[in-house]
């Protein structure tokens, strides 16, 4: 039983409801049904779909347009569990206390779609609980808050039924319940869909990005200038001007295999220790993943400022990093080989910016056709061809892609961040209308309806 100040606690939002709304039990207006049909198809068993976990996790609704798991259950599971228009299901398990009771709201009738394990089914059976309203509660993280007070676990976290029986609702009448409702998919699907135009305005900007590193590395930045044969189909032509020897021939040392170490130290006096986990997706080191190495150990395998980095297997194998703005000395990882330029004949920056260019993933495919495992070996990259311009040209093409990429970095970090509003907007105006904070009309469906 979650007593009166327990309630307080868990569910504060209970003591702001507008007076003409009720509190209730969620197993006063609903049945709660653990799903034990699991994924097996067994022989003489009715065959069936399930609506598992991650359909549930990853959609706010259920629909006919999802793909089901094909599995078998005995008659009475199909007559208990086979989901219903209006049901809403739930995760009651979770690898985090605050990611459960998730949920989502059963769109249309399924027949033969049976609720899987790993979930709750919640049945309103009173025709004061709307389920789509329900679905939307169930949407608010603060209304889920008392799920997480409520769960157990260490490595992964679960709800009892009476975990879900117990839970506190809001309960205003029944209009308007279908009202939040209807604001709440008209309003969620605007905002959904701005969220959607953005990200696609970020996909845009990554494109460009990608085509104006490319094509200046490649290219250069002169309109006009005559192209001729690299020579490497995979690179195709490049200004007549430029030529393209392979890196051994432009290195002042060569190229190093970092040391197979097992580190354990998190002594920042000590040499950092650098993986591929170290980098972050824009090439940046992370600082929440630091580990050191001994000195005497270190030395063996340190690094400079500009030293361009190879990853040589596994996931990662072809992806570079430049060592560059870091106060601190550091070491790198076996799986990683290291590239130290001859800096009056190739900028470490330019052979940065050409891997990642589609010049190179060409490469890097062709020598993966080449190989039965993905694996890149320093004697393979020694003879990775590099697109050269004279030493002064390579800076001022660097310094149009730097200043390039952080325009662009720039807009898209402007666009994250207004989606990050949106979002935030979302789930506030999900809380505030199925709390009564803010109060429904007929105008305001028809409003946001009418203007999406």
């Amino acid at each position: 039983m979650i007593l009166l100040d327990e309630t307080k606690t868990i569910a504060p939002w209970t003591q702001k409801l507008p007076l003409d709304w009720k509190v209730a039990r969620l197993d006063a207006v609903t049945e709660v049904l653990f799903s034990n049909v699991d994924k097996h198809i067994i022989e003489g068993e009715q065959p069936v779909r399930l609506c598992n976990y991650v359909d549930v996790y990853k959609n706010e609704k259920i629909t006919g347009n999802l793909d089901f798991m094909e599995a078998t259950a005995e008659p009475r599971e199909v007559k208990k569990f086979e989901i219903r228009r209006g049901d809403v299901l739930a995760t009651k398990d979770s690898e985090e206390a605050d990611d459960i009771a998730i949920s989502s709201l059963v769109a249309e009738d399924l027949p033969g779609v049976l609720c899987g394990y790993h979930l709750a089914l919640i049945r309103p059976r009173s025709s004061r609980l709307h389920g789509p309203f329900l679905a939307w509660a169930h949407a608010s993280k603060q209304l889920r808050a008392q799920y997480e007070a409520k769960a157990v676990g260490v490595t992964r976290f679960g709800l009892s039924q009476y975990a879900f029986r117990a839970a506190r609702i809001p309960l205003p009448l029944m209009p308007e319940q279908e009202r939040i409702a209807a604001y709440l998919d008209a309003s969620c699907a605007a905002i959904d869909a701005a969220v959607a135009a953005k990200r696609r305005q970020i996909e845009t900007l990554n494109a460009l990005r990608r085509f104006t590193i490319n094509h200046a590395i490649t290219r250069g930045v002169h309109p006009g200038a005559s192209l001729a044969a690299s020579g490497h189909d995979w690179l195709g032509d490049i200004p007549s001007h430029w030529t393209s020897p392979c890196l051994k021939r432009l290195l002042n040392e060569p190229l190093t295999y970092g040391l197979n170490e097992a580190a354990e130290l998190e002594d920042r006096d000590l040499p950092r220790y650098l993986r591929i986990t170290d980098f972050d997706e824009n090439g940046s080191l992370r600082d929440d993943t630091f580990r050191s190495l001994p000195r005497e150990i270190a030395r063996e395998a340190m690094l400079e400022a500009d030293d361009v980095l190879f990853a040589r297997s596994g996931a990662t194998v072809g992806k570079t990093f430049m060592f560059r703005d870091y106060e601190g000395e550091a070491c790198f990882a076996g799986y990683l080989i290291r590239a130290r330029t001859v800096p009056w004949r190739l900028n470490p920056l330019f052979l940065y910016y050409f891997t990642k260019t589609s010049a190179y993933e060409a490469w890097k495919n062709l020598i993966f056709t080449q190989a039965t495992i993905q694996n890149i070996s320093a004697a393979k990259y020694n003879y990775l061809a590099i697109p050269l311009p004279p030493l002064a040209e390579q800076q001022s093409i660097c310094d149009f892609v730097e200043r390039k990429d952080t325009e662009f970095r720039t807009l898209s970090v402007q666009i994250e961040r207004q989606i990050e509003t949106l979002v935030a907007y979302r789930k506030s105006l999900i809380h505030e209308c199925v709390t009564g904070q803010q109060r429904v009309t007929e105008a305001d469906i028809k409003r946001v309806q009418a203007h999406g």
